[in-house]
């Protein structure tokens, strides 16, 4: 019998989960989706990666009335990205069935007038956005969560951490005290803990742990090295693993940025995630991330949280995260659905101390390793097959050789001058013989 079949879910659904091959439900979906199919609040605590979205898709789908014109189900998340990705994998559950639910994923760079468009002209069953869109409805009077009957606050402690406390307090007002909420995080904060005493009815705590399965699935490297030397130390580590896909964090969007630029120049096949860009650039880019065009991904913690890209071999922690959390959803990208993955974190003297922060949290010493590499790599090329050390170097050298020209030119020899001076004297001489000759 089919183990989806035991927990409760309809065959219609089971059938769309097969036709995925998803066949056999995780730990955390064996345990939650019992929980939220019997209509309790739960606070789920897995790593990203271990099948948190249909743990609350699945029972959220069998509480939904699709004869009513009301929006009964909201799900929010911290970023675009995973509104973006929530929405595909419902989506995709649903095109798989004869159910008529209609979904609306609203968040911040998407044409707001479309979406208040497709709200007074459709019926919306299923609201995914981020915080701020979200409320920018609200505000405008273009959504209400009067009939919302399930409440799911997705990567939470992201959300709580990134400064959406404030907006998700909002947001849980916004919606009736009846509800059903399902709330899941890979950590568990203080914040966290507010919310579900707060507004909560005596949730449900399912925790997977998963330091044994980062131990066994995750190989995890420090490389130890120095600020000078990371950028070419990155180089030869990616060189020498050849990953299928990897992803690259840095700490800020200057440092993605720059980080990008260099790694391009070198030839490698990257492109950057962060918030600073468009929102029609970070999906183009998300595409071409999944359709394997790109080959490395760059990009900050918070574009990237929630992300589920199949194929992602190697995790790249360019700086090194904060705290242990962060490196837990770091290096979740990697290692996915039971396949093995490598985690590298590039350490210079002055990041010991977060390192010891992280290995302490693990309970781990992770291996060290010392990649050699030259004092200065040879700098790339630019068109023209001259590269820009060289041609730096080169317009100094024609700078000094022109202005050396002009202080001669102003400055002439006394030899030189006394040898002009007479010079001119003689034609003067000369000129003035012919002229009485002539006359």
């Amino acid at each position: 019998m089919n183990e989806f079949k035991e927990l409760g879910i309809d065959q219609q659904y089971i059938q769309a989960l097969e036709g995925q091959s998803i066949t056999e439900p995780t730990p955390i979906q064996k345990e939650t989706i019992p929980l939220l199919m019997a209509g309790k609040d739960v606070i789920g605590q897995a790593q990203t990666g271990t099948g948190k979205t249909l743990a609350f898709l699945l029972p959220m789908l069998h509480s939904i009335d699709s004869n009513k014109d009301t929006i009964q189900s909201l799900i929010v998340t911290p970023t675009r990205e995973l509104a973006i990705q929530v929405t595909a994998e419902l989506q995709q559950l649903l095109a798989a069935t004869e159910e008529d639910i209609n979904v609306l994923a609203v968040y911040g760079g998407q044409d707001v007038e479309k979406q208040i468009h497709r709200l007074k002209n459709k019926a919306i069953h299923v609201v995914i956005g981020t915080p701020g869109r979200i409320l920018d409805h609200v505000r405008r009077g273009t959504i209400e969560f009067i009939d919302v009957s399930f409440l799911v606050l997705d990567e939470a402690d992201q959300m709580l951490h990134i400064g959406f406390f404030d907006e998700v307090e909002s947001i849980i007002r916004e919606t009736p005290f009846t509800r059903q909420t399902a709330l899941f995080s890979a950590t568990m904060s203080k914040d966290i803990r507010k919310i579900g005493k707060r507004y909560m009815k005596s949730p449900s705590n399912v925790e997977i742990r998963t330091k044994e399965r980062i131990v066994e699935e995750i190989r995890q490297e420090v490389v130890e090295t120095t600020d000078r030397k990371k950028l070419d130390a990155l180089s030869k580590v990616i060189k020498e693993e050849q990953p299928f896909l990897g992803i690259i964090f840095c700490r800020t969007k200057r440092r993605v940025s720059k980080l990008y630029g260099e790694l391009k120049a070198r030839g490698f096949l990257v492109d950057e995630l962060h918030g600073d860009l468009s929102q029609a650039k970070r999906e183009g880019v998300m595409k071409r991330f999944r359709e394997v065009k790109l080959q490395y991904l760059i990009a900050t913690d918070v574009a990237a949280r929630g992300l589920d890209i199949d194929g992602v071999t190697h995790v790249f922690n360019y700086d090194i995260p904060q705290d242990v959390e962060s490196y837990i959803h770091r290096i979740g990208r990697t290692g996915r659905a039971g396949k093995d993955g490598l985690a590298i974190t590039f350490v210079a003297l002055k990041d010991k101390q977060d390192l010891q922060t992280i290995e302490k949290g693990l309970g781990l010493n992770l291996p060290r390793r010392v990649v050699e590499v030259a004092l200065s790599q040879p700098t790339p090329k630019v068109s023209g097959g001259e590269s820009t050390k060289d041609r730096r170097e080169k317009n100094i050298r024609e700078s000094r050789d022109r202005n050396r020209g002009n202080r001669s030119k102003e400055r002439p020899r006394a030899g030189k001058s006394q040898g002009s001076g007479s010079s001119r004297r003689g034609g003067e001489r000369k000129r003035s013989t012919e002229q009485r000759r002539s006359r």
